[in-house]
C-alpha cells in the first residue's frame, strides 16, 4: 500500500504558494472556489492512487493539517 507523502515534497513551497494566490487574483469567491475544485481533481488524477486519495482526504479533514 502506498502512503500519503505528508514531509515536505515541493521545491519552492514559497514560489508555489505564491503562484496559487496570484492564481485567485481578481476571481469571485465563486470562481476561486472553482478554480480550488478544478486544481483538486487535476492533482487527484495526478496521483491516481485510491488510496492515498483517502488518506488525504482523512488529513485535509484534521483539525491538526493546519
Amino acid at each position: 500500500m502506498t502512503s500519503l507523502k505528508t514531509d515536505p515534497n515541493i521545491p519552492d513551497p514559497d514560489g508555489f504558494y505564491n503562484e496559487l494566490i496570484e492564481a485567485h487574483e481578481g476571481l469571485s469567491d465563486e470562481d476561486s472556489a472553482a478554480l480550488n475544485a478544478r486544481l483538486i481533481l487535476f492533482l487527484a488524477n495526478q496521483v491516481g492512487n485510491r488510496d492515498v486519495l483517502r488518506q488525504a482526504i482523512a488529513a485535509a479533514k484534521s483539525p491538526s493539517a493546519t
